[in-house]
């Protein structure tokens, strides 16, 4: 999985697609990274509409960005989850610490 970013205006989108697992640790720390270094963006969406599979390290990954981006001021929401993603962010009760829309 590569995951890639969007821009438009402040808000910053990562798209994942495929399996969101520990092999995708890098890119999408170096993705995210970008994102939050730069000072125009002010809302990062994390676009899970291509994503079939995702595990306990994807979670982890998840809570990381989570205090980076609140660190830096700026807002976060996970997006388009699709049901078998759904299911598995309910399991670990990411709806009473994340925006899921």
């Amino acid at each position: 999985m590569t995951p890639t970013v969007q821009i438009e205006g402040s808000v910053g989108r990562v798209i994942l697609s495929g399996q969101f697992d520990f092999s995708a640790h890098r890119e999408f720390r170096q993705v995210c990274e970008s994102i939050i270094a730069n000072p125009e963006i002010k809302e990062v969406l994390v676009d899970f509409q291509n994503v079939n599979y995702l595990d306990s390290s994807a979670l982890g990954m998840l809570l990381l960005l989570k205090e980076k981006i609140a660190a830096a001021s700026k807002t976060l929401a996970l997006v388009n989850c699709r049901d078998t993603v759904k299911q598995v962010l309910e399991i670990a009760c990411f709806g009473k610490i994340f925006t899921i829309r």
